[in-house]
């Protein structure tokens, strides 16, 4: 299961933002914009890590994370503060209210999510090795192997593959995936996936033409799956391979 981001911010366009990249880094998100029932929020969710504001309508962010820290369930779990406030007796208050991390706006989103990355990691709570069947995926050591050998991937193909095998099952579009390893702006096309899965599957799998890991899903885009589960297009009909 993907680790789950709890985001508790009162500014709608910046909690879209956040949810947006966290997807994009494999994560599950929940947010909620209310101060007074965030605790609540947090047990229904049972997130893995919390990003809090500080100041939020019916709540401020201390006074939740010490609601929190008082409940066994969320003792270890990672709290990250977001704030405008730079004081430093403020960031202080924050990491003695029971905070892991105090993050000061404006802030670099991709900066927050590796904070955050870094929490997990030290917990045990993110994982670093994906794997589906022989195929692994190391991504502190950047390396693939399949059946225990490792196999020689560009920077690029080793991108997609983590993209896909952080969230095993889901299928991406080939929009989403150029978003996310190409960038947004970056002047390819939709067939530049294409070429990448291909080279993917002749180095992976061992007949291209039947892949076990790398499925097609017809008319949407690609998605990984242990070798054992079938694919299904989105309408649950057996997906071509």
């Amino acid at each position: 299961m993907p680790p789950k981001v709890a985001v508790i911010e009162d500014d709608r366009d910046l909690s879209g933002l956040l949810c947006y990249a966290f997807e994009q880094e494999g994560f599950e998100f929940s947010g909620t914009h209310d101060g007074a029932s965030a605790s609540e929020f947090c047990v229904r969710e049972q997130p893995d890590a919390i990003v809090l504001d500080v100041m939020l309508p019916g709540m401020d962010g201390f006074s939740i994370c010490q609601q929190l820290r008082e409940d066994p369930r969320f003792r270890d779990t990672p709290v990250i503060f977001l704030t405008a406030r730079t004081e430093e007796a403020d960031r202080l208050h924050g990491l003695e209210n029971g905070g892991d991390d105090y993050v000061v706006k404006p802030f670099s989103v991709r900066e927050l999510v590796a904070r955050v990355k870094l929490r997990l990691r030290g917990r045990g709570g993110l994982d670093t090795v994906h794997r589906l069947g022989d195929l692994e995926l190391d991504i502190e050591r950047r390396e693939v192997r399949l059946g225990g050998k490792t196999v020689a991937v560009t920077a690029t193909e080793f991108q997609l593959l983590e993209r896909m095998m952080r969230q095993p099952g889901h299928v991406f579009s080939r929009a989403s995936l150029l978003d996310s390893v190409w960038g947004v702006a970056c002047n390819v096309t939709d067939r530049t996936v294409d070429v990448h899965v291909r080279r993917l599957r002749r180095k992976l799998e061992p007949d291209p033409s039947k892949p076990r890991y790398i499925r097609s899903v017809r008319g949407f885009g690609y998605t990984v799956k242990d070798a054992d589960a079938p694919s299904r297009d989105l309408n649950g009909n057996a997906a071509e391979a």
